[in-house]
């Protein structure tokens, strides 16, 4: 979860890669952690958005999409409720404070590139003449 927080989390591949049934996973995880796996993947991801908010010059809802949240409504509440603050007044808070905002197109890049876009036909593009 620590290494691929922005991915969707497949709760059963979890616990089977940790040998244990998921109901068992989520008991034995929350013991040891104090939060469910659930709990535990959205801290991760708030606080990569919170790096993100201070650092890059991209929109929330492009930060909430690269974090591995599907809800921007979502995302606002769980940051609200984990940083106190809106995903906005963290930023406004936070940022200039000397340092430049990276662009957002090299920030997109760093975080994997560019999704992958549909063509009329069906096709994926990958950006690459055919």
């Amino acid at each position: 979860m620590d290494r691929d927080w922005a991915e969707p989390l497949d709760l059963d591949a979890v616990a089977a890669h940790a040998g244990y049934s998921r109901y068992h996973f989520v008991r034995a995880f929350k013991a040891v952690y104090g939060q469910t796996p659930g709990q535990y993947l959205s801290c991760r991801r708030i606080e990569r958005a919170e790096e993100l908010l201070r650092s890059a010059d991209l929109s929330v809802t492009e930060i909430c999409t690269l974090v591995g949240f599907s809800s921007l409504g979502t995302f606002s509440t769980r940051f609200k409720k984990q940083t106190g603050l809106t995903p906005s007044e963290y930023r406004a808070r936070y940022v200039g404070r000397g340092a430049a905002l990276i662009p957002g197109c090299y920030a997109l890049l760093w975080a994997g590139g560019f999704p992958a876009k549909q063509r009329p036909d069906g096709q994926s593009n990958s950006g690459e003449a055919d």
